[in-house]
C-alpha cells in the first residue's frame, strides 16, 4: 500500500470510530485524490476548527468552489455539524474527512462522479 492508501485507512477509520459513520470507500478515496498534495502536509492535511478564518476557507474553497453552493448560513451551519460530530476535543480534523462529511451532508457525491 502506498502512502495514500495509509492516509485513507486512516480517514475510514476516524470516520468510523470519532464519527461513527460507514464510509463509503470509493466516495473517501475521490475525495482524498481531490484534496490533492494538502494531504501530505501536516498543517494543510488538517482543519484547524478553532480558527474562524480556517473555517471561511473551507466554506469558500470548499462549500462554494468546489461542491457549487450558494452562500448562506446554512453552510455555517453545516460546518459546525461536521465539527460537533467529529467531536470539537479531537485535535486532528483530518480535512479529508471533513470535506467526505460536508459532501455527503448536502449531497453532492455527483461533484465526484
Amino acid at each position: 500500500m502506498g502512502k495514500r492508501d495509509d492516509l485513507i485507512a486512516q480517514y475510514a477509520d476516524d470516520l468510523k470510530n470519532k464519527c461513527g459513520m460507514t464510509p463509503d470507500m470509493d466516495l473517501l478515496t475521490k475525495v482524498t485524490i481531490g484534496c490533492g498534495p494538502a494531504i501530505y502536509d501536516a498543517d494543510a492535511s488538517t482543519v484547524a476548527s478553532s480558527q474562524p478564518s480556517e473555517l471561511e476557507t473551507v466554506k469558500n474553497n470548499f462549500l462554494i468552489k468546489k461542491l457549487g453552493l450558494a452562500d448562506g448560513p446554512e453552510l455555517d451551519a453545516a460546518i459546525a455539524k461536521v465539527v460537533d460530530t467529529y467531536g470539537k476535543s479531537e485535535r486532528n480534523k483530518y480535512r479529508a474527512v471533513v470535506y467526505y462529511m460536508l459532501t455527503k451532508h448536502f449531497g453532492k457525491e455527483s461533484v465526484y462522479g
